[in-house]
């Protein structure tokens, strides 16, 4: 069957070939399409996932399952028969495989590893013993070893034997006779040597590896500051483990900025997409934190009764409330955004808090000067064409509203710079420092030196 590519859509052709029902016909339009458009083909068509998950061959059914999102692969599990999911399982590379038995329940996990060889069973149960988070998760045991006496001949015997079903024959890892690791090669560095070169001659033993129980995030760090494909894993002994592939890293590095940009925005991470979330589940995640800002906001309702004699003697504070709490809460929450992605960025230690806080000082007081001598000049400004609104003490309210300014900024600033670094400090998430957390907290606050600066300025005058 052939078709104009030009003129026919990708959808339109399944949809003519799954019309036919003919498997072979539907088989061999599978096998001609791109494993990603397979997988797009599954997104799109979801009574016929199942269907095209089974026609394909063992090896391009793992290489689409691999891509397809986490609710599609529940799916596909939960629908395939014992035997085609014991096949799909197998065939899985032990990380790929691990990353997706994290995400279902206890009990279905249990089920699904009985499916699964001795041998793969082994590794399976060895990797999710690891701590969740933590390298020994990510990593596969997928490699190959050599040994420090072989020669290059020999190596590249071992390459021919055992490369079929690597996940990556990149880089070639050294090992001791008690399996200890010594270092890496390069497969290029292995090519271009002679072949009756022996390892110890060419290998260099300066090497970067990871622990088994190093978190993720610290692994991501490391891929990035030495622009690796791979990296060897090993236990506290030095005994190599498995190694972690840039793939994996960067599936990392794609959900901690996901969940951190949804905890910046006051909700809790989501563990499915959006779209296939359920709505009370939705609602679960948000609501939560919305209790705890409106609560958080109640306090500022408190503030202002704190302050009601001030405000009654004086109710032109009053126009001004909104400005001041609004421009601290965005202050704080620009500074507290860029912390937490500097963080994650490993840009910003917690033992830069230091350098952290004297740049923040400094910011807070430009973009507070910024801020507070526009507010005192649209006061002068204001009241020169219209004096009943300020009467006669335009300038005393000018003075308060600008010196209130660069206070709150100030502090709201330092509070969202700060904050992220004391959480970290004691173990919490820096992300939960959100945007909304940081306005809140800025916003009682703010009131609090606004009055204060008021009771300054417009002592025995208003108040």
């Amino acid at each position: 069957m052939s078709f104009d590519q030009e003129e026919i859509s990708l959808q339109e052709q399944f949809e003519e070939v799954i019309a036919s029902n003919d498997k072979l016909v539907v088989q061999d339009f599978l096998n001609n399409q791109n494993i990603s458009d397979v997988a797009q083909l599954i997104s799109d068509n979801e009574e016929y996932e199942t269907q095209i998950i089974s026609i394909l061959s063992p090896h391009r059914a793992v290489s689409t399952f691999k891509i397809l999102d986490v609710p599609e692969q529940k799916r596909i599990i939960q629908s395939l028969p014992p035997i085609k999911t014991a096949e799909l399982l197998n065939e899985l590379p032990a990380d790929d495989r691990t990353a997706f038995l994290e995400e279902l329940p206890t009990g279905v996990v249990r089920e699904l590893i009985k499916l699964l060889n001795p041998e793969e069973r082994k590794i399976t149960l060895a990797l999710l013993g690891y701590p969740e988070g933590s390298v020994g998760r990510l990593m596969t045991p997928d490699y190959i070893p050599v040994r420090e006496d072989w020669t290059i001949a020999e190596v590249l015997d071992e390459v021919r034997t055992k490369g079929k079903h690597i996940e990556t024959i990149d880089v070639i890892y050294v090992v001791n006779e008690k399996g200890e690791f010594v270092d890496d090669l390069k497969i290029k560095d292995v090519i271009l040597s002679a072949p009756d070169r022996i390892i110890s001659d060419i290998i260099d033993r300066r090497y970067i590896a990871l622990n088994v129980h190093d978190s993720q995030e610290e692994a991501n760090h490391i891929f990035k500051m030495n622009n690796r494909v791979a990296l060897p894993v090993v236990d506290d002994n030095d005994i190599l483990l498995g190694i972690v592939t840039i793939d994996d890293v960067l599936w990392v590095a794609n959900e901690e900025f996901t969940e951190n940009i949804q905890k910046i925005g006051g909700t809790e991470a989501l563990d499915e997409p959006y779209l296939e979330m359920p709505l009370f589940k939705l609602f679960r995640k948000r609501v939560g934190w919305l209790i705890i800002l409106f609560l958080g906001e109640m306090l500022t309702a408190t503030a202002m009764t704190y302050f009601e004699d001030e405000i009654a003697k004086a109710i032109v504070l009053a126009l001004f409330v909104p400005l001041i709490i609004s421009s601290g809460g965005n202050s704080g929450s620009q500074a507290s955004t860029l912390i937490i992605q500097a963080m994650a960025m490993g840009e910003v230690y917690l033992t830069d808090w230091l350098r952290v806080l004297k740049r923040e000082i400094l910011s807070g007081l430009m973009l507070g000067t910024v801020l507070g001598l526009i507010g005192f000049f649209r006061i002068q400004v204001w009241s020169h064409f219209f004096p009943e609104v300020y009467g006669d003490h335009s300038l005393a309210v000018a003075l308060t509203v600008g010196c209130s300014l660069i206070g709150v900024v100030l502090w709201g600033t330092l509070s969202g710079s700060m904050l992220p670094l004391v959480l970290k400090k004691l173990g919490a998430d820096p992300a939960t420092s959100s945007a909304p957390f940081v306005a809140t907290l800025v916003d009682v606050t703010g009131l609090v030196i606004y009055f204060s600066v008021a009771y300054i300025f417009l002592q025995g005058i208003l108040l």
